[in-house]
């Protein structure tokens, strides 16, 4: 006779958590999804066949041991599923809400269940139960050091790379100072990552956990301006640099230099009601105007960036809101989940559309003697829009006070935060050893957008990760006294 408790999946179909209805949640910034009870979540991992290879596991950036902690919540055993799924992620919880699963662990590549026509297991739903659970249960607790060490270490970016390695380090007895621009840790998660998708109290009683652990939080730090590369090197044992991407990539678009565009980072970060906040420009966040209450709202890209200014701009309360993505539905980069809840909650789409050029209809003056169509009058953007690849463009226009482009960041240059010795890449980020995170400079490591370019949260906490026990054992052979290997 057949094991029917391994046959979960055969009787028990995928069910995802229940979201709010969405003219409720358009009224507010708070997450859309309700969470998994206890039943739920054991009921819905039970759904996971155990695969002798485990693909789920295999495409996790962080290679979580997704099939023995999904094994563990259908026992009902939260406390030690909690622990194994830690034991690889310093952010379990906020990784189930904002991972894109449906192009990881939940893939079709990556699940069987999937490719079987059964429904993916809801892997993202049951970390971010157990996350949750184990808050609520006091199974959180600080990683304090059993011995402390003398060897004091600068990590300059406070974003979940540098979160992550922050907490390793401290675990392993390290001295840790943690810098960062804002005036709270958390990066893009806590200022760039929407409340919809992501509670700022979810964020925040992580980084408190990572300060309780003994780490020092520094704001309202610029490297390059602050202090000099060089003299961190000359103060710390070693330095990660985890500044993130946050240059907003240039539209080319005819036009485009009589108009306000607005990045979508800018857009998102401004959006967060946090009024000390810095943008990437250096602008105070309070000062700026981008605000989309009853404008007409165009955002050109397709990625998950312009996903969450689509939907911001819903929740602020825009008269219109359409995307205008150079590609097909099917052929941009983000998730699928995301876009199919941005057309749930009414944003137009227009797909493989170029945009040409934008006009003003009549130019006007706003605060700080800035000519600009945002904010006054109307600007005409001119769109070139393809059926099926070879075909004739169908031309169209449309309107729109509002102009977001979202349509990609990147790292700044080493010059613009004073390390010009720092070697990068053709697409400017900085060059690392891919095993330890270690730059050209010894002592000085990278880790997250910076060295990888603008990538997901699950990748830039592998990163840190690395950066960590790289820079682990450079010290160790520091002390030592073998520095030609802690140079290699």
């Amino acid at each position: 006779m057949p094991n029917r408790s391994m046959q979960r999946y055969v009787e028990i179909a995928r069910e995802p958590p229940a979201e709010r209805e969405v003219r409720e949640r358009l009224k507010d910034f708070q997450e859309i999804a309700d969470r998994f009870t206890e039943a739920e979540a054991r009921r819905q991992a039970s759904r996971c066949e155990q695969c002798g290879v485990p693909y789920c596991q295999h495409f996790c950036p962080l290679h979580n041991n997704i099939p023995d902690w999904l094994k563990l919540t259908a026992e009902g055993r939260f406390e030690e599923a909690y622990e194994l799924a830690q034991s690889t992620n310093n952010l379990p919880e906020i990784c189930g809400r904002i991972c894109p699963q449906d192009r990881l662990c939940e893939a079709k590549w990556a699940c069987t269940l999937e490719q079987a026509g059964h429904g993916t297991v809801t892997i993202g739903a049951v970390e971010q139960f157990l996350g949750d659970i184990a808050w609520e249960k006091g199974w959180v607790k600080p990683r304090r050091p059993r011995e402390e060490r003398s060897e004091h270490v600068a990590i300059v970016g406070a974003g979940p790379a540098g979160m992550a390695a922050a907490e390793e380090l401290r675990a392993k007895g390290y001295q840790v100072s943690l810098f960062d621009r804002q005036h709270e840790p958390g990066g893009l998660l806590r200022y760039g990552v929407p409340g919809f998708k992501l509670e700022k109290d979810v964020i925040k009683r992580r980084t408190d956990l990572i300060l309780q652990a003994g780490v020092r939080f520094i704001g309202g730090f610029e490297l390059g301006r602050t202090t000099a590369l060089a003299d961190l090197q000359k103060e710390y044992a070693a330095v990660l640099l985890a500044l993130g991407a946050y240059r907003p990539k240039r539209l080319h678009l005819a036009g485009a230099e009589k108009t306000t565009v607005i990045d979508g980072l800018s857009y998102l970060l401004a959006s967060m009601d946090e009024p000390e906040v810095m943008l990437p420009s250096g602008a105070a966040a309070k000062d700026a105007k981008m605000h989309a209450r009853g404008h007409h709202v165009a955002v050109i890209g397709g990625g998950d960036t312009a996903m969450d200014c689509l939907r911001t701009a819903l929740r602020q309360g825009a008269a219109s809101v359409t995307c205008i993505y150079r590609r097909g539905e099917w052929d941009r980069p983000g998730s699928r989940r995301e876009l199919e809840k941005a057309e749930k909650e009414g944003v137009k789409f227009l797909w493989n559309a170029e945009t040409r050029a934008v006009q003003c209809q009549s130019i006007s003056m706003i605060e700080g003697d800035v000519r600009s169509c945002v904010g006054g009058s109307m600007a005409t953007l001119f769109i070139d829009q393809y059926a099926h690849a070879g075909r004739e463009a169908r031309r169209l226009s449309i309107e729109a006070d509002f102009l977001i482009a979202a349509i990609g960041s990147e790292p700044a240059l080493p010059e613009e935060y004073g390390a010009p010795g720092l070697a990068t890449n053709h697409k400017g980020a900085l060059i690392v050893e891919s095993q330890t995170g270690a730059t050209n400079i010894p002592g000085v490591f990278a880790a997250g957008d910076l060295a990888r370019g603008p990538s997901l949260a699950v990748w830039a906490i592998r990163d840190g990760r690395t950066a960590a026990s790289g820079i682990h054992r450079f010290l160790t052979m520091l002390a030592n006294r073998d520095y030609s290997l802690a140079k290699a």
